[in-house]
């Protein structure tokens, strides 16, 4: 057995080779992502109790590793040094698709050579919440795995705990399989796991970015779960693409100037403007649904320009739910809409173990496709973040081919 495998090359059954080929971001190259990610040979990691072993075939690209790319936010390396890990350097990566290539002791639920798909939410189970009935992406100990942890999926292989692989739908290419986890989990644990506002037949549902990897699954579930969609996008091309996934209409976002924090209340004149514009958005979405209904669900992950404008039309004792802030951290509220009409701002993270099976069905079964709008190789890690970065990056969402064929799509 050779110490290091070329890119695809299979190594013997069950033989875990010392070395692996890595896309690596150290500290002195945080930054632009097409600089921080380079290729590097590094040592495959040690697989102990409850893990496995990946060889990876393909993995998805998310927004978290231009965060790590950048440095800030957090600077992950410097966090995990901090508590002790040794590594000066961070593998990315938070979803993917590959063959269990090994397994640990105690492992029982997967087997060298299944053919599995990568959660990327990883937890201490003997965490003392945990054992006390918390979901686990609300436990203590959960962490974003190929963000918050290291050695990703961005590499030949990946250790990953076992209770993370999810068959892989046998219907999906190597690429399309790597695509939809973390973003299709995130949206599905969004618009099913905040109860009672769940989505229900008939619901209007705003989604917002609705092109995107979170908006393009968003859609497909709303209509998998006989919600109506409504979406917002930025460009008639990205309309269509919306309308395409199931969209009732799509709202264009450049048709309005009232983005951003809200006015000073005692500025009658600025406040008066808003309140225009948001009611003229408002209007919009009426005429897409073909009904004077609010919607019951807001579907949030802009952040700082839009939540005044969700809060305010969100449906009374309907909720706006928020899984990032992409425009900023500051989400101004009317508190009076807030609690006058009863409504509801939930933050939501990640998914659970159980609503990253119930998509995979999903997907499975066809009704939700993982929208793999690129795929790209290995070598274009560092890219395909850049135009992420840049907001470059085309409809849906992307991913990478590790150790999958070239004709993999």
């Amino acid at each position: 057995m050779k110490e290091l495998y070329d890119l695809g090359e299979l190594p013997p059954t069950g033989a875990v080779p010392a070395k692996m080929h890595a896309s690596v971001i150290r500290r002195e190259r945080f930054g632009a992502p097409v600089q921080a990610f380079q290729g590097e040979v590094v040592d495959v990691p040690a697989v102990g109790r409850g893990q496995a072993l990946i060889y990876v075939m393909a993995a998805g690209i998310n927004y978290n590793n231009v965060w790590a790319a950048l440095g800030k936010p957090v600077d992950v390396i410097a966090a995990r040094r901090r508590k002790g890990e040794a590594e000066d350097f961070h593998i990315g990566g938070s979803e993917c698709s590959g063959i269990v290539w090994a397994v640990g002791d105690g492992v029982h639920n997967v087997a060298v050579g299944d053919h599995v798909v990568v959660s990327g939410g990883v937890w201490d189970e003997g965490a003392r919440d945990i054992r006390l009935g918390a979901d686990p992406m609300t436990s203590a100990s959960n962490r974003a795995w190929g963000y918050e942890t290291n050695f990703g999926s961005f590499a030949q292989f990946t250790v990953v705990n076992d209770y993370q692989c999810v068959p892989k739908p046998e219907r999906l290419s190597w690429a399309q399989a790597a695509a939809y986890v973390l973003s299709g989990a995130t949206a599905y644990r969004q618009l099913t796991g905040w109860h009672p506002n769940v989505v229900r037949p008939g619901d209007p549902v705003l989604i917002w970015g609705g092109s995107g990897g979170l908006g393009s699954m968003a859609i497909q579930i709303t209509r998998a779960l006989g919600g109506t969609p409504i979406a917002v996008a930025s460009s008639k091309e990205r309309a269509e693409y919306c309308l395409g996934l199931g969209a009732q209409g799509v709202i264009d976002r450049n048709d309005y100037t009232h983005w951003g924090r809200l006015p000073d209340i005692d500025d009658a004149d600025a406040s008066g403007r808003w309140l225009q514009e948001v009611r003229r958005f408002g209007s919009a979405f009426w005429e897409h649904l073909g009904e004077r209904r609010a919607p019951r669900i807001v579907f949030e992950h802009v952040g700082q320009d839009t939540i005044p404008t969700s809060v305010y039309l969100c449906d009374n004792a309907g909720m706006v739910v928020l899984c990032g802030g992409t425009t900023g951290y500051h989400g101004d509220v009317d508190l009076r809409f807030l609690w006058m009409r009863q409504k509801r701002l939930q933050g939501s993270h990640g998914f659970n173990l159980r609503q990253c099976h119930e998509l995979s069905r999903l997907i499975a079964n066809g009704d939700v496709d993982p929208c793999l709008s690129h795929t790209g190789d290995f070598a274009d890690i560092g890219k395909l973040h850049q135009l992420m970065h840049d907001n470059l990056h085309p409809c849906g969402n992307m991913a990478v081919r590790i150790n999958a064929p070239g004709d993999d799509e």
